[in-house]
């Protein structure tokens, strides 16, 4: 039976237009479409039966993330990360591979593991901090990117000092700055400009990067496995000890593709958030004085789970990640058999997107969405097609209860030490870095002492 196709209306203009803005303007991309057509619409595509279709009414976000597996392809959806996290990753897996790999993948991240990461956490934000020099401008963004490169190879990697850090922390920098450079993060969208011409060409140097890290990370897993018996509780060593159902163990290029989903879903995003909050707290002092009354409350060397249940501390990280949430849409998604969602019929190979950032803005939900206001999730619980900051069903984030955890620690520890300023007072937007969206690279901003409450 023929099933006829029937999408919502949408903009049908051209593709390098449309793409230069996708890539230049991500947010006015989403934000212009949804003002003029509304909560669904259509990326038309000329003489492509692959339409791309953009979900966020609550309704419809709801079908697609409880729809059967077998209506959708969401692993080869993501192929434009396969060049850096490989065949194995859990992010381009579908099917029952990809179940069988989550269930060896969320074990580490919760229960009482938690509480010995969460001391890490604060260790190391306070060692970064220590760094800032008071009253001098410093770069928010990459203090937050050394604090989050620093948890995953405390936490994931299990190493914190020595030649192997040392050598993973400035070859993993290297490779994800170049990633969310300017033209790599064009790059992505353009095939010939992903071609290796010799170490000195932008994607040729991504190339050997990544084969540097690799031979590290190898290198560290067949040190870890040496090991076997040394009880160590970092990630990298529960995986290894870890079994699939049928006995097998991870192999080693399955362990490499997965530390590596790792660094780059738990490094990049984890530290936007956090330059973000820290940008929120600097533009409404009424919201940084609420959170400080709260903080004081736990005392002196507060214990990392009593701060995690604090709630305005919880509502602040979370109104973070719902005003300018890390990605702007969930996992592309590419229906395999026909479904209909909100009364649309949707054929073989369309193309789904479940926007975040429009969900996120939804004025009925969020009333004056544009503002930062904590208070809306004391007063309401969202449901998770109304709030989906690390996306949602089947291809939720695994790590989302360490991001939610590690954002409140290091957030904590910065704001009970030191009031962190803008050089420049004027309100910034989020920019493109990568596939994500963050605060610019080049923010400022300047630290003083916390008075005292």
């Amino acid at each position: 039976m023929t099933v006829t196709q029937n999408l919502p209306d949408g903009p049908k203009i051209h593709y390098l237009r449309r793409l230069f803005k996708f890539i230049t303007q991500p947010v006015e991309y989403v934000e212009d479409f949804a003002k003029v057509y509304g909560d669904n619409f259509t990326v038309w595509r000329r003489n492509k039966d692959n339409q791309i279709v953009y979900f966020s009414h609550p309704q419809a976000l709801e079908q697609i993330f409880t729809a059967d597996a077998k209506c959708f392809e969401t692993g080869g959806g993501n192929g434009i990360l396969r060049f850096l996290l490989g065949d194995n990753s859990v992010i381009l897996l579908a099917g029952d591979r990809h179940q069988r790999q989550r269930q060896l993948l969320t074990p580490p991240f919760h229960g009482e593991r938690m509480r010995a990461y969460g001391q890490a956490i604060q260790e190391i934000t306070q060692q970064v901090t220590h760094d800032w020099e008071i009253g001098k401008p410093f770069n928010i963004r990459a203090s937050m990117q050394e604090i989050t490169m620093r948890v995953i190879l405390r936490v994931v990697f299990g190493v914190d000092e020595g030649a192997m850090f040392q050598q993973l922390r400035e070859t993993l920098t290297a490779v994800l700055d170049l990633i969310g450079s300017p033209l790599m993060s064009t790059a992505f969208f353009f095939d010939f400009m992903q071609k290796d011409l010799g170490a000195w060409s932008p994607w040729g140097r991504v190339v050997r990067l990544i084969q540097q890290i690799d031979q590290l990370i190898y290198a560290l897993i067949a040190e870890r496995r040496a090991e076997s018996g040394a009880n160590r509780q970092d990630i990298l060593s529960l995986l290894i000890s870890a079994r699939y159902d049928d006995g097998q163990p991870m192999s080693d290029v399955e362990l490499r593709d997965e530390l590596m989903t790792m660094l780059v879903a738990g490094h990049e995003t984890t530290a936007s958030a956090l330059t973000w909050a820290v940008y929120w707290l600097d533009q409404l002092p009424e919201v940084r004085e609420k959170l400080l009354q709260e903080l004081n409350t736990l005392g002196v060397n507060p214990e990392p789970s009593n701060i995690a249940r604090l709630p305005y501390l919880t509502a602040v990280c979370q109104e973070t990640l719902r005003i300018y949430p890390i990605v702007l849409g969930g996992f592309l998604r590419i229906v395999k058999s026909p479904i209909e969602v909100m009364g649309y019929q949707l054929t073989k190979g369309t193309l789904v997107v479940p926007s975040i950032y429009l969900a996120h803005h939804r004025e009925t939900v969020y009333p004056q969405s544009k503002q930062f206001q904590p208070q809306r999730f004391l007063e309401k619980q969202f449901s998770p097609y109304e709030y989906l900051p690390f996306g949602g069903g089947n291809r939720r984030c695994i790590g989302l209860a360490f991001a939610q955890y590690e954002i409140k620690i290091a957030l904590a520890t910065i704001l009970s030490q030191y009031q962190v300023s803008l050089v420049n007072k004027r309100p910034v937007r989020p920019v493109r870095r990568g596939l994500t969206l963050a605060a610019p690279a080049r923010m400022r901003m300047i630290a003083t002492p916390q008075v005292s409450q």
